[in-house]
């Protein structure tokens, strides 16, 4: 599946987008967190407070509990302000 991700979210991991094969036991947004916060320094910077960061699935705003099975694209975004 192809993860993107937005603003400060791309800034810490260093990269706009990658695709990437999460492991089996991975099935919910919030599992997939977890695993990336275990890639590396960058992830855990990213991701270590996962309950701001948004997700959205195929351009669908998601929940940690949604799974994630079928995804074709899974972004991953900073809490939006309208202005």
């Amino acid at each position: 599946m192809k993860l993107v991700y937005f603003a400060w979210v791309r800034e810490r991991v260093g990269r706009a987008e990658e695709t990437v094969t999460p492991p089996t036991g991975v099935t919910t947004v919030a599992d997939l967190i977890g695993w990336l916060r275990g890639r590396g320094e960058e992830y855990a910077y990213a991701f270590e407070n996962a309950g701001v960061v948004r997700a959205a699935i195929d351009r669908v705003h998601a929940k940690p509990d949604t799974a994630i099975a079928g995804a074709s694209e899974i972004a991953f975004f900073p809490p939006m302000t309208g202005g």
